[in-house]
């Protein structure tokens, strides 16, 4: 959309006749359908007096094409100014001009970023020649018309109210003036001369509408050059369920959104790689001429792998693949083929920046063909948190479209961290679960008594592979805030005097990139700068927010800092409802401090300001399970039976067998041969009965019944209706082989249908979790599947 479109000369007429303002903002209000503020309308007249007297020269062609506040295919942005017509050459080109109100500019240490007076306060933003740059990068990236017909973007950037380039030009910021030169006060005469270097003729072939009406369409460069990115990075490298819901969501994208909108759902609770599948969806639909983005609240996982995919490719053409949720407010209907949206349970309902918006959900869903919801219902963090399962539903049923749901399981399961992960629900009491202790978890959780010890620890651990950080609890403000005047950038924000400990949070200097920055190790990042992003270690400094009392974890809002915008609602609802608050405040102060403590995949270190606190947790990692194996044995670690030699004629009698396999409660198991490897001895009151036998139940999905490494008795199949009961299964057909069979433990359902025999059949068997965990789903077997399942007994008792 072009709000105005005009020749040279018409434009200056409306300048000179100080109506400018007045035909823009009629146009705006017309395409629309709404007002500006006031300081836009005031900018739209001061930057046009100082447009109209660059371009009031008999050189520039009259019928040269004016475009104001042209507004840009995939993004909420618009070019402030354009002129377009010929070159020298007769090249069509269109001068994209970003235009500046700004009177003083500040330097940064950031990539393309400066400091500038904004919304009331002085606040970082960025260059405006890496600004128009981007812009131009954007369209030639996604204009299939500009790319076609040889269209030449040439941006600049002109700050007509700066007086000192000292900042603006500093040799910092070089690269990005080389692409997008930038002209202030005194640069009349240069910013003339360059439109008059790319527009020597006027503008004879409607070049800005067919720019406005060329196809969207992802350029083969920018495809290329991602795919170039991820190929060979283990980092992005996908394994098991992840290629799964990778495939179902290109299947989506490709064959099922011509004639109805579509929508995946994935379930994945931390380490379960949500956001390796992310990227690769998003590479691989751009590499297919999809229109696509990669949307997630928090700028943190937006900056950070934005900033992991550069290389080859420049900056800005990687940071247009990556937008916030909020970008999505009145975009046509199923404009994108499809949209990634990371970490969908941050979402809000309202953009209270924008008046215009509803919710993010729905918009999400009606801007996309096909949308994506990667979620985590145990990291809702904020008061305004709302991606669960239920809205996705409800807004996907008011559009229209077809939902479908998938999980993902850890990819670290194999040394426990799905063991880790349900310990920290119970030890946070969340939820409760079958791990009480970290007994044969294979993952370093260490408390510690003095923070400064903890701070060491983690500077240890980083000068492995820069991948060790500190992040605490919001229970402290922000004083080192340098963009408050009254605040001291040197001044530390978070003090635990009696420990002599000082550090400062992590938003100044790095901001969302803290987590890979190669000097924050010392700086403490909070929940809005490292949800989504995963460390090999992470330290986790408690607040007075979560304490401990009597065994008892009890959460205190009021503990928060005032500053902490994720409890922001509380006190209203407090004086409403206070049963309704506290309890809202109590899951997001624990669902924080839970997505706090899963950050590191390898270990987790401690402390909390409450003596008490630390005392419950230390305690609490250093316990063993009650209960001990009646006979030490390395053969079979864990097992309380008494494993016996009987002669043939007692077993069954005195003894049962012990079978070898490793029963799976998460998918089916890898193959295994089924064999008798010993006889064990039940305690009272169990009686060794023909047809039993005891086997290991390994995994998380039954462990509200089973848990994880449990020794399971089981009873024969006996036939007849299983709906109900838990069984052990084995199917060869899964894994397809004739290596072995795989097993599995889980919740038994069926269907029936009578068959041609007179008889009936299974159609459809569906094997359910009964987990605490949330990220398993239910195993469907149909058709063939059926015909090669088989039950090999019933559970009856955790042993």
């Amino acid at each position: 959309m072009i709000v105005y479109s005009e020749n040279k000369q018409q434009f200056v007429d409306d300048v000179r006749g100080n109506i400018i303002h007045e035909k823009i903002l009629l146009e705006f209000k017309r395409s629309l359908g709404r007002t500006v503020a006031e300081n836009e309308i005031a900018s739209w007249r001061n930057s046009m007096q100082f447009m109209e007297s660059v371009v009031n020269d008999p050189e520039i062609p009259a019928d040269a094409g004016v475009s104001i506040e042209y507004n840009i295919p995939l993004t909420n942005n618009r070019v402030d100014f354009i002129l377009t017509g010929k070159d020298h050459n007769n090249v069509d080109t269109a001068v994209i001009v970003e235009l500046k109100q700004w009177s003083k500019v500040e330097t940064t240490s950031k990539d393309a970023i400066v400091r500038t007076a904004l919304g009331g306060g002085v606040r970082e933003t960025n260059h405006p020649s890496y600004q128009a740059w981007s812009y131009a990068a954007l369209i030639e990236d996604y204009n299939e018309t500009v790319r076609l017909e040889s269209i030449a973007l040439r941006p600049c950037a002109y700050l007509h109210n700066l007086d000192s380039a000292e900042a603006i030009n500093d040799p910092c910021y070089q690269e990005h003036i080389n692409k997008a030169p930038v002209f202030i006060s005194k640069d009349v005469k240069k910013l003339n001369a360059f439109l008059k270097q790319f527009v020597k003729h006027g503008d004879t072939t409607d070049i800005m509408y067919r720019i406005e009406h060329g196809k969207i369409k992802p350029s083969k460069n920018l495809a290329d050059s991602l795919v170039s990115m991820i190929q060979g990075n283990t980092e992005f490298l996908m394994i098991d369920d992840q290629k799964l819901v990778y495939e179902t969501a290109i299947d989506l994208a490709v064959n099922k959104t011509a004639d109805k909108k579509q929508v995946l759902i994935v379930e994945g609770g931390p380490g379960t790689g949500k956001s390796v599948v992310a990227i690769n969806l998003l590479v691989e639909m751009t590499k297919r001429e999809k229109v696509t983005q990669y949307v997630s609240k928090n700028q943190a996982p937006r900056m950070v792998y934005s900033a992991r995919l550069k290389g080859s490719i420049t900056k800005g053409r990687i940071d247009n693949l990556f937008k916030g949720s909020a970008s999505y407010t009145g975009v046509e209907s199923g404009f994108f083929d499809a949209l990634i949206i990371d970490e969908a349970h941050r979402l809000i309902a309202k953009n209270r920046y924008n008046k215009d918006s509803e919710n993010q959900v729905k918009e999400l869903i009606a801007a996309s063909k096909l949308a994506v919801f990667f979620i985590d219902e145990a990291q809702m963090v904020t008061w305004s948190d709302i991606g669960t399962k239920a809205e996705i539903h409800q807004w996907a049923a008011e559009l229209g479209a077809d939902v479908q749901e998938m999980q993902l399981q850890s990819q670290f399961r194999c040394n426990g961290s799905d063991g880790y992960l349900a310990w920290v629900d119970d030890a946070v009491q969340l939820r409760g679960t079958a791990n009480p202790t970290l007994e044969g978890i294979d993952y370093e959780f260490k408390v510690f008594d003095d923070p400064c010890a903890l701070r060491q620890a983690i500077r240890d651990k980083n000068l492995e592979a820069n991948k060790a950080r500190m992040v605490a609890g919001y229970c402290w403000d922000w004083v080192s805030d340098s963009r408050k005047q009254a605040n001291d950038a040197a001044a530390m924000d978070i003090v635990i005097p009696q420990y002599g400990f000082e550090a400062q949070w992590n938003l100044a200097n790095d901001g969302s990139l803290w987590i890979m920055a190669g000097n924050s190790v010392n700086e403490v990042g909070c929940i809005h700068t490292c949800q989504g992003l995963e460390l090999d270690y992470i330290g986790v400094i408690v607040g007075e927010d979560l304490i401990v009392r009597d065994g008892e974890v009890i959460t205190d809002a009021h503990k928060r800092s005032n500053m902490d915008a994720s409890i922001r609602g509380f006190k209203k609802l407090l004086k409403e409802n206070p049963d309704a608050a506290k309890e809202k405040a109590d899951t997001i102060i624990k669902n924080t401090y839970r997505t706090l403590m899963t950050r590191g995949q390898k270990g987790c270190y401690f402390f909390s300001v409450d003596p008490e606190t630390n005392a419950y947790f230390k305690e609490r990692a250093e316990a063993v399970s009650l209960a001990r194996p009646l006979i030490p044995t390395e053969k079979y670690a864990g097992l309380q039976l008494e494993v016996v030699d009987v002669p043939d004629e007692e077993r069954y009698v005195t003894a049962i067998p012990l079978l070898n396999i490793k029963a799976a409660a998460g998918g089916f198991s890898m193959e295994q041969h089924l064999e008798v490897c010993d006889w064990v001895r039940l305690p009272e009151p169990f009686e060794h009965k023909p047809g039993y036998f005891v086997a290991q139940v390994v995994g998380e999905s039954m462990n509200r019944r089973i848990p994880n490494g449990a020794w399971c008795l089981f009873k024969p199949d006996q036939g007849g209706s299983r709906n109900g009961k838990i069984v052990l299964v084995e199917s060869s057909h899964i894994q397809d082989t004739e290596t072995g069979s795989s097993y599995t433990v889980k919740s038994y359902h069926s269907e029936k249908v009578s068959n041609d025999a007179g008889g009936w059949e299974h159609s459809k068997i569906v094997l359910s979790p009964m987990s605490s965990v949330g990220v398993f789903g239910d195993v469907v077997l149909v058709g063939e599947q059926v015909e090669s399942f088989g039950v090999v007994g019933e559970f009856v008792a955790v042993l």
